[in-house]
């Protein structure tokens, strides 16, 4: 588990700034798989779950509102294609990053890792 998946998200007011381009390359290297992008010139992360069935995806997404719901922060969700999730995070407060998209993105991964893992004991 990655330190950043340890951590519970803060309440983030209006008043900070996002974060820096250092910042977020050194949280980025914490979150692999997790890209950079920027929509509207508001710098987010994404990234792409597949899935083997619509059913997997959809039980991957009502998981992940259960994180959100508990971190008070929550992703912009897609399914597409049937089988594929697209997550991305950004803190609407201040129109960029935060610490707490980057701890939101560790969780998802760390729950992504897990349905890998029980879904190979189930192949197996």
């Amino acid at each position: 588990m990655t330190t950043l998946a340890k951590k519970a998200c803060v309440a983030c007011s209006g008043h900070l700034p996002p974060l820096g381009a250092g910042e977020i390359s050194a949280f980025l290297k914490q979150v692999p798989g997790w890209t950079l992008i920027s929509e509207g010139g508001i710098s987010k992360i994404e990234r792409t779950f597949t899935f083997s069935s619509f059913k997997e995806a959809l039980a991957f997404v009502n998981t992940i509102a259960g994180i959100a719901e508990a971190e008070g922060h929550h992703p912009d969700i897609l399914i597409h294609s049937f089988r594929h999730v697209k997550l991305m995070l950004y803190t609407h407060a201040i129109k960029g990053l935060h610490e707490n998209d980057f701890i939101v993105a560790a969780k998802v991964d760390q729950l992504a890792g897990n349905q890998m893992q029980a879904q190979n004991r189930q192949s197996s």
